[in-house]
């Protein structure tokens, strides 16, 4: 069986609350935005960056 099935597994509602309780006790109502927001450009910067090196690299089953 697969470790992150194993892991998955395991977490529940209660586990769940406690991490949401955590964070919002770390950072604060107003801070998790912003948090998110950062997050989401950075997942998007990243994505865009694959993309792109996709584009530029050339086929390696391509002959010249």
């Amino acid at each position: 069986m697969n470790t992150l099935t194993i892991f998955l597994g395991m977490v529940g509602p209660w586990q769940i609350a406690v991490v949401v309780v955590l964070v919002l006790l770390l950072f604060g109502g107003k801070k998790i935005p912003e948090l998110m927001r950062g997050l989401g450009g950075g997942i998007k910067e990243f994505k865009n960056a694959s993309k792109e090196d996709e584009k530029d690299a050339p086929n390696e089953g391509e002959k010249k």
